[in-house]
């Protein structure tokens, strides 16, 4: 099989709806499978999915795992050449995916790519190549840390090698919206770390695939529709328990002893990235 779709959810019916109608479209006509993980959704979510798409494999939680979690348990069940994962918020244009592999299949070096993502309103979203959002910037740059992600704009915003929105370039961390793996790369580098909740398991995962010596792209060629609905509340526990615990975990497991980058003997991170225009 070439490519298994998992989605995890959690009390996201009627967006993962439209989420799964735009999948089933791009999906026309390519050798995959459709995964569900659902985490303990109140809303109808399984229900629905029951009655409207019962050929789409679900994974059921009876408790809310968290999203790195369940995205290994949807990996665990894959079958795909290539796994993509993508949230329930996010509408998939129709040719994206074949575009998508077609890239991946010509590129073997490539261990994963996301792609040029959009707001509601068709705005260019920036995490699409940098990967980060403002918060993990300023906390990288605050442990030091800044100087392993060169493409993510963290510090001389005239830096000739950055990503621009119409280029398709290398890059560090691949974003949680839309990340395309090569599954054979997952079998070298591990799954996802599942301390990480509900945040940064993506720069986790994208930083040891770095390690490992594999390449990350984003890929501009194509887009998707993020709707970003539903987001935790920036003051709750919940949210601050999440997300700043992941940065202390990330922090914990890399900033004491800091691995190297080293590719044929070459020095971290080379000067300037592979850009395509």
């Amino acid at each position: 099989m070439k490519l298994s779709v998992i989605v995890v959810n959690h009390n996201r019916c009627d967006l993962l709806k439209l989420a799964l109608n735009s999948l089933i479209k791009a999906t026309n006509g390519l050798d995959c499978e459709l995964i569900i993980v659902d985490n303990a959704s109140t809303d109808n979510s399984v229900e629905m999915l029951h009655a409207d798409y019962p050929d789409i494999r679900l994974v059921a939680n009876t408790i809310n795992e968290g999203v790195a979690k369940a995205g290994n348990q949807g990996i665990e069940v894959s079958r795909g050449e290539y796994i993509l994962l993508v949230n329930a918020d996010t509408i998939c244009g129709k040719d994206t995916l074949a575009k998508v592999l077609e890239f991946m299949d010509l590129h073997k070096d490539a261990s994963g790519l996301s792609v040029r993502m959009l707001g509601a309103q068709g705005s260019f979203i920036p995490e699409s190549n940098r990967g980060l959002t403002k918060s993990w910037i300023t906390f990288f740059k605050l442990i030091g840390f800044a100087k392993n992600f060169q493409k993510t704009r963290l510090s001389d915003r005239n830096h000739k090698a950055w990503v621009e929105e119409f280029q398709t370039s290398e890059i560090d961390i691949l974003n949680d919206g839309f990340m395309l793996i090569r599954k054979s790369v997952l079998s070298d580098v591990g799954l996802f770390d599942e301390r990480f909740i509900q945040y940064g398991h993506n720069i986790d995962l994208s930083y040891r695939m770095r390690l490992a010596g594999f390449k990350n792209f984003y890929f501009p060629k194509t887009y998707i529709i993020n709707l970003k609905s539903g987001d935790t509340p920036k003051f709750s526990w919940h949210y601050i328990k999440n997300f700043y615990g992941a940065m202390l975990i990330f922090a914990a497991k890399y900033l004491f002893r800091l691995p190297e980058i080293t590719i044929e003997g070459m020095q971290v991170y080379p000067a300037a990235y592979e850009v395509e225009q």
